[in-house]
Parts: structure tokens; sequence; C-alpha cells
């Protein structure tokens, strides 16, 4: 680390820490008020009063609640005139649990809860604004903060990207970096990520069994599902180890079976409903080709029919090898080595920021907000209704977005 870099460093340590109070104050008044989906007008509001008086250009979503703010640096930019942009995204919705932390600040909404961790993300991006806005007269770029609600399954970055955040700064970004928080899996305080496939791809299944309902004791006069849609879900685990290469896996869960009302009732249908993963975009083409004959064909063979709705969701999440070596860096310099982990495997959960890294190349990062005292090997996970993050993160948290954003400005107009 050369000294300006020592400097920036600590200079951008030390604001985040002054203003972790603050940061900290908005992450609380998130977590009370939490919104799902799509539209979070008491979120927003929250967003753009924090925005208010930094300098930043302000747009919000009319599919949506989201906001991006663009910030024009000051510094003069390279000789051919080109501006490096970098899109920094923070997520902002909730998710439909009912808290059970006993937390000070839990949910004041009955049924809703910040449950995995998207009131952090918020709040350490607004955080970075800060600490990007005083150090503007130093950025030879353009900042797009990306607000984004309706990640938890409402596709919000899809929704934004058709709105024009990749083009809010008047040219598409060179890179990308997206953060997200984990109540367990590594030690408090460490950043974790790899280059190429770093999260699942997400397919939707659902299928309906058409039968010929009657009585139980005569199951030969009717055209029973049930038994066929047993069928398909034990058929649906052997296409996973059949006909998929176990180093480039996939995973299919069947979450939801329901069939019939009373044990001497054979139903006319049977419903299943399943997620599909996968970590390739081929392995997600070939999923896409053949799970829906499969499915049919077992229904026919049994002379019923079957209705199917297989569709796309979200593409594999995939970091792009140079934005994401580069992210390592910024991590090391900042926070120090001890602080990096390469992760030897992708996680199985997905990501709408996906779509983002489709478009732009870049890298998404966990950030470990596991509390003081707690076993991350133990902690309850993403999602739990006891899921706890702790504050301690989010100045670390907010300082290493700014940091992103500063250093690859910088690389683009060396």
């Amino acid at each position: 680390m050369n000294a300006s870099s020592a400097d920036l460093t600590a200079s951008l340590l030390d604001d985040a820490r002054a203003l972790h109070p603050d940061i900290a104050d908005l992450r609380h008044r998130l977590h009370r008020e939490p919104e799902v989906g799509l539209d979070l007008p008491r979120t927003q509001e929250k967003v753009l009063g924090w925005l208010d008086g930094l300098g930043y250009e302000i747009s919000t979503g009319t599919e949506t609640t989201s906001v991006t703010a663009v910030l024009r640096g000051g510094a003069t930019a390279s000789s051919d005139g080109e501006r490096p942009t970098v899109l920094l995204r923070g997520d902002m919705d909730a998710l439909p649990v009912q808290e059970q932390t006993g937390q000070p600040f839990s949910s004041e909404i009955d049924g809703v809860m910040h449950a995995c961790g998207h009131d952090l993300h918020t709040s350490m991006l607004a955080g970075a604004a800060t600490l990007l806005s005083v150090r503007r007269d130093r950025l030879a770029g353009d900042v797009v903060l990306m607000f984004q609600p309706g990640e938890e399954g409402f596709d919000g970055a899809g929704v934004m990207i058709r709105e024009g955040v990749l083009d809010a700064a008047d040219r598409r970004p060179d890179a990308a970096f997206g953060m997200h928080v984990a109540s367990a899996l590594a030690p408090s305080g460490m950043v974790f990520s790899r280059a190429g496939a770093m999260m699942s791809g997400s397919s939707g299944l659902d299928v309906t069994v058409h039968g010929a309902g009657g009585h139980g004791s005569t199951p030969f006069r009717s055209k029973d599902p049930v038994t066929v849609a047993a069928e398909i879900v034990t058929a649906l685990q052997t296409l996973v180890t059949r006909r998929f290469d176990v180093f480039d896996p996939v995973v299919i869960t069947v979450g939801s079976l329901h069939a019939g009302t009373k044990r001497n009732i054979i139903p006319d249908d049977a419903r299943i409903e399943a997620t599909v993963r996968s970590f390739s975009d081929q392995a997600r083409a070939r999923l896409a080709e053949i799970v829906p004959p499969l499915v049919r064909g077992i229904a026919e063979s049994h002379g019923l029919t079957a209705t199917v709705d297989y569709r796309d969701e979200y593409p594999v999440t995939i970091n792009d090898a140079g934005e994401s070596d580069f992210a390592r860096g910024v991590v090391t310099e900042l926070l120090g080595d001890q602080r990096y982990s390469a992760m030897p495997n992708p996680l199985a959960g997905s990501e709408d920021f996906s779509r983002v890294l489709a478009a732009v190349p870049g890298a998404f990062l966990f950030l470990s907000a596991v509390p003081e005292g707690v076993d991350h090997e133990t902690a309850d996970y993403n999602h739990s209704a006891r899921a706890t993050f702790d504050d301690a993160v989010l100045a670390d948290g907010a300082a290493l977005y700014a940091r992103l954003a500063i250093d690859r400005i910088a690389v683009g107009t060396r």
C-alpha cells in the first residue's frame, strides 16, 4: 500500500466510523418499518431524506419505488474524454416473516421482517453516498447508486434495468458491485466471494397432473393423479443424478405437493411446485429442454395428462474474473488480508443482481454480520425469523462500497 492509498484508507475508515451512529440509526428505522415487494414508500422516503443535499442527481422509478442517484465527479477526466462510471447496488425490500429476534428495534409491522439484512445494505449504501459526496472533487468519473426494491422474488433489478438504471449516467457502467450481508457462514466482518459462478440461476416448475377422481376402494375405475405425481417427484430426483454432470450440478426441490381432500377419495388433480437451481447457462438451458417433456411423458404413460409451467427466473450470478480480483484487492487494502476469504464453491441461492452482472462486468460480495459471541457455524441463517445481523459491520461496509467506486474510477482513468 503506497502513502496515498494509506491516507485514503485511513480517511475513509475514519469518516465511516464517525458516521456509524447515523448509519445505524437509519438501519434501525428501516428495520422497524420493513416493506415487501416492489412498493416500498416508507423505505424510499427514508433513502431520499438521507440523500437530500448531497449533490446527487436523483430519479425514482415509475413501476417501483426505486431510487437511482448519480454523483458526477468533479475531477478532470482522461484525455480521450471518457469518464469511467461505476454502479453500486443495495437492495431495500424485506420478507413476509414474523420477527423473533427480540431486538430493541424489531419490526413494528406484523408478519414482515428484514430477515435477509437488506436494511443493512440500504444503510451501508447510504453511508457510502455521504463518503463519496465529500470526495466528489477527487473523482474523475461518475457513480450510480442503485437502491433497489423487490429482490426477494419480484425481479426488482429487472424492473430497474428496464427503466434505465444502467444508463442513468448517460453511459453504461464500466463495472458494477453489489454486497450482501450474512447472519451465518463466516466469522463476523469477513468478506467472501469468488470469480465465476457465485450464486445459482433459478427456475420455477409448476405441474398439475390431470386425472379422473373416484372412490379410493376402486382405483381401477379412476385415473389416480396422486401416484403419478409421486412418480414425477421421484423421476425429477433421478434426472438430477442421471442426466447431469456431477461437476456441473443442478438442484431440484419439490417444496409443495397437494392433492385430495380425504383419504378414501381419489382426486381429479394433483399439484407439484418445485424450485430448480443450476450453476451454468448450459445446465440451465438443458433443464428447460428436458424437464417439461419428462413430466408430460410420465403422465401420458399412465393415461393422464399434465400441465407444465416451466419458467426461467434469475440467471446464474457470475462474477467477472478481473473485477472479482479487483474487488479482492480493494477489500484487503482497505480492511486487511485477514478479512477476505475466497469461496471454494458458489452458493445455491439466487440473486437478481445477476441481471446487472449479465450486462456489466462486476462482482458480488458477501459480508458476514454475525453478532459478537455467536458461532457462525450454528447461527440462524438469512430468512430465519431469528436471523440477527450486527450493526458493527455497517461502517466497514459503507467504506468498502465507497472504496470500490473510488478505486475503480481511478483504474478507468489510467
